[in-house]
């Protein structure tokens, strides 16, 4: 009896799970079905691009800089074994502009702006305004959601080049004032190395898709929280832990794609 016992239980959360997803990609047809609005309607976008990016900026430029000088202190240790200390701005580069850029930026923009999107959204929903909103004949997915969607996928790109050009110069300040690199060899190579649509577009593209993904998950889970406080809060969590998850799995996924071949 325990043995079907455990497999009713499994079989149970392997269709609630299913019918979780069900309703996500409901959510997500709804959002995209109308996305156009947010364009016509774009000052309220803009003020949420001001919302969920500006607010993430400093976070963003703090740990791009920090990232840059690990990078830049790792790179020579490992190039100096081989003698080809000259390559680290390169490594510098496409480290950030290929990989840590877009990851870092989507993770940390998840924990800062998404968790905020997921807790205003809910905490509308527990107040009952987004009901009100549906009695007044408004659609509270265009009138309230798209706009933040749309800024999310706006501004996670921008924070990403952001976060590799802070890293990038705190690579140089490690190479060339502590270490002692030239700085024209620092900058020459990078420029050789690096090319525009193969790393710089691709991570550009990357954070695109990180942007989409962190904007559905965090508004799915606001729009769908428990009208209480603690519903709000295990709301805001899971955001945190599904966009994370989810932004690795795509990173690995996108990474196969665009690079395997290069």
């Amino acid at each position: 009896m325990n043995i079907y016992n455990k497999i009713a239980s499994l079989g149970g959360w392997s269709l609630e799970k299913i019918q979780e997803l069900g309703k996500f990609g409901v959510f997500s047809f709804r959002l995209f079905k109308n996305l156009g609005s947010a364009f016509v309607n774009f000052q309220s976008t803009i003020r949420q691009i001001f919302f969920v990016g500006n607010y993430s900026l400093v976070i963003i430029l703090v740990s791009g800089l920090f990232v840059g000088f690990v990078l830049g202190l790792q790179g020579d240790y490992v190039l100096s074994t081989y003698g080809s200390e000259q390559a680290l701005g390169v490594l510098v580069a496409l480290s950030l502009l290929r990989e840590l850029g877009p990851v870092v930026t989507a993770l940390l923009f998840a924990g800062r702006a998404g968790t905020s999107l997921t807790a205003e959204i809910g905490l509308m929903n527990a107040g009952e305004q987004l009901s009100a909103m549906e009695m007044m004949g408004v659609d509270p997915v265009k009138q309230v959601l798209e706009p933040r969607f749309l800024a999310v996928v706006i501004s996670m790109p921008l924070l990403a080049i952001l976060f590799s050009a802070v890293g990038i110069i705190g690579g140089w300040i490690v190479a060339v004032p502590m270490i002692g690199l030239d700085s024209g060899a620092f900058w020459s190579q990078m420029q050789a190395g690096v090319a525009l649509w193969e790393d710089i577009g691709n991570g550009i593209l990357k954070s695109f898709f990180f942007g989409l993904a962190v904007g559905l998950i965090s508004l799915h889970e606001g729009y769908t929280a428990r009208p209480t406080p603690e519903g709000v809060s295990r709301a805001t969590t899971k955001t945190v832990v599904i966009s994370s998850l989810v932004v690795l799995g795509l990173d690995f996924m996108l990474t196969a794609l665009m690079f395997t071949s290069s």
